[in-house]
């Protein structure tokens, strides 16, 4: 077998066998597998966001913490003044699409980049998340970062101007590390996959089907053959003479597989950014999503992934808050952690039977305005009554 017919009839592991006498087998053009740079192709960001688990697993992290607010507490009191500059850190901006902008710059490029405007007394007065993708942290010859280049800006910015915010840690790296870098010969798949998938009917080189036959054809004749059966166009009846045969060569989205590889790759992707299969719209083979579960997939997906972009945040912020340890930035997780109605008026009913709750303070929680006697807690329903004879006892 030739090394042209070897690679063209996909037999990559049968062996090659040639006797010394033989010559070179020919290595036919276009037969060739891919170069090995192929596989090596990095993925950049905007190439992943062509995948749209991946745009919709962004978009997720995204959207959940611009909804959520941030206080600042001294000493675990919280600060009833925030400071502006965190209650609106760009200007000219909202504090949503700050948010937004920093989480995006961490799951696209594994880091974000806060550039930080003074005004004459050293505060702060305007915070601006900068385009990760122009910016190179400068280090020295220990490897310690010491200024940030910013695209064509000539003078790099200094470290007490730039907040720099990472996803992943590497030690030695001067860079953090996002879901994209640590995954690209996975991702590079995922896209082949999609692509070639989208290009089968196409671009795939496999003919629609064949007109067979046991007569021997000249070229004319198998050409004139081929050509009244395309002009007769799609549908209606088709007349085949000379004895022959068609046979079609399409095959279905399953019979490809397609169908479970596209399933695979959304299950990766989310595993990948830590996001639940539901809240990607897709299901999980094998998996029964009810109330229960879905609750359980939302705590933990606060706990394991959504927080590693929220306390990121939360630290930066408490970093720029610089009056002590004791004071820092927290964000309130009650907009996506707060339950359904029913299982919240359960909850608050309890909590005023048991006596530890007013009705005022339940009201507060619902953003509902106080009652009249609405401070005074009612005793506890569920003490034990004393029975009678036992009172003087």
């Amino acid at each position: 077998m030739g090394l042209g017919n070897f690679f063209a009839t996909g037999y990559w592991n049968e062996p090659v066998i040639q006797r010394a006498d033989e010559p070179a087998p020919e290595i036919l053009p276009g037969v060739l597998p891919p170069a090995r740079s192929y596989f090596d192709r990095g993925v950049g960001s905007d190439e992943a966001l062509g995948l749209s688990t991946i745009f919709r697993a962004v978009q997720i992290h995204s959207t959940s913490v611009a909804q959520l607010s941030i206080d600042v507490y001294r000493a675990g009191e919280k600060v009833e003044n925030t400071p502006l500059w965190m209650r609106r850190p760009n200007v000219n901006s909202t504090r949503e699409a700050f948010l937004e902008e920093t989480v995006v710059s961490l799951a696209l490029t594994g880091n974000a980049y806060w550039r930080i405007t003074r005004d004459n007394q050293g505060r702060i007065s305007n915070l601006e998340v900068l385009n990760p993708r122009d910016v190179e942290p400068q280090t020295n010859k220990a490897g310690e970062v010491v200024s940030y280049k910013y695209g064509s800006r000539e003078t790099p910015y200094t470290l007490n101007e730039i907040q720099h915010l990472k996803f992943a840690r590497v030690p030695g790296s001067a860079k953090g590390l996002g879901p994209i870098q640590a995954a690209q010969h996975e991702l590079r798949g995922a896209l082949d996959l999609n692509g070639y998938a989208n290009n089968w009917f196409q671009d795939s080189g496999v003919p629609a089907g064949v007109l067979k036959t046991d007569q021997q054809l000249t070229p004319e004749q198998a050409e004139e053959a081929r050509k009244r059966w395309t002009d007769s166009g799609a549908g209606g009846v088709k007349v085949l003479g000379e004895g022959l045969d068609y046979k079609s060569f399409y095959l279905s989205a399953q019979e490809l597989q397609f169908i479970e590889n596209q399933r695979y790759t959304v299950t990766r992707i989310a595993s990948l950014f830590g996001v639940p299969a539901s809240l990607l719209l897709a299901s999980v083979e094998g998996s029964s999503q009810t109330y229960q579960n879905v609750e359980q997939e939302w705590l933990a997906y606060y706990r394991f992934s959504l927080s590693k972009y929220t306390r990121e945040i939360e630290t930066a912020f408490s970093d720029l808050l610089g009056r002590s340890t004791t004071t820092v930035a927290r964000f309130n997780y009650e907009a996506l952690l707060r339950p359904d109605t029913k299982t919240r008026y359960e909850a608050h009913k309890l909590a005023i039977d048991a006596g530890w709750m007013t009705a005022n303070e339940v009201r507060a929680i619902e953003k509902m305005s106080p009652i009249s006697g609405g401070d005074v807690l009612r005793p506890a329903t569920n003490q034990p009554q004393q029975q009678e004879g036992n009172a003087d006892a």
